[in-house]
């Protein structure tokens, strides 16, 4: 079962505490009046407080596009809901490496199942 995703959603950098900024840009669904998150609403967000900082080296600042976690069953005015598998790369080094995840989807009512 995976759960669908709120705007109350927390996604995080690999790093644990960089903070992913979410803004849903759909207002035809919502959960408990938390709008449902849809793609590409994760890509392209600012990350703040990542830790990973030093010489020579980039803290994650930004979401890259997802790789996995957008439904294949359920789409909202034609695109895809957001899952709590979204996963996708982050800007942070080494590069291609450093990856974001959800940490909490934002509401325990909807779910999908396979």
């Amino acid at each position: 079962m995976m759960r669908w995703l709120t705007e109350d959603a927390v996604l995080v950098c690999a790093h644990e505490t960089g903070l992913v900024g979410i803004v849903a840009t759909q207002g035809l669904v919502s959960i408990g009046h938390r709008r449902v998150l849809v793609a590409t609403d994760p890509e392209a967000r600012p990350i703040v407080g990542c830790p990973n900082v030093g010489p020579a080296i980039k803290p994650c600042t930004a979401t890259l596009k997802v790789k996995q976690g957008y439904s294949a069953l359920i789409r909202i005015d034609g695109r895809p809901v957001c899952l709590d598998t979204v996963t996708g790369l982050t800007d942070g080094t080494p590069p291609g490496t450093v990856e974001y995840k959800v940490r909490q989807s934002g509401q325990d009512l909807v779910e999908e199942r396979r």
